[in-house]
């Protein structure tokens, strides 16, 4: 059974920054994103580690600003986030899949509870 857990959410003013984490329990993925959803939108991808093809990924808006990496022994996903904007207010989701190439194609299997980020100016 595959459980994710995402944690570092919390309240910040513009400019400031927040790292989310998200604990894997279970099986071996190769595909690792993080995506968000604010009211009203739909959930769009954030930031993707491809294992398979060794690739990072970012959506357009958080280039340059937000960085994902992860911690192998750990099982644990990071999103450290920069610069943070009243836009980039949402819940945050980490999501992981056994198949490679999906990057922030919203098709993963698993997905957390999600984790609030409220970014005020």
């Amino acid at each position: 059974q595959v459980q994710l857990t995402e944690s570092g959410g919390g309240s910040v003013q513009a400019g400031g920054s927040l790292r989310l984490a998200c604990e894997a329990r279970g099986f071996t993925m190769y595909s690792f994103a993080w995506f968000r959803q604010a009211p009203g939108k739909e959930r769009e991808g954030v930031a993707a580690i491809d294992k398979c093809g060794q690739s990072t990924h970012y959506a357009d808006s958080v280039r340059g600003r937000f960085t994902i990496s992860q911690d192998n022994a750990k099982r644990t996903l990071y999103l450290e986030m920069n610069s943070l904007q009243v836009d980039d207010t949402a819940t945050y989701y980490c999501a992981q899949d056994k198949k490679c190439w999906l990057a922030l194609r919203n098709e993963y299997t698993y997905s957390g509870q999600g984790t609030q980020v409220t970014v005020s100016s």
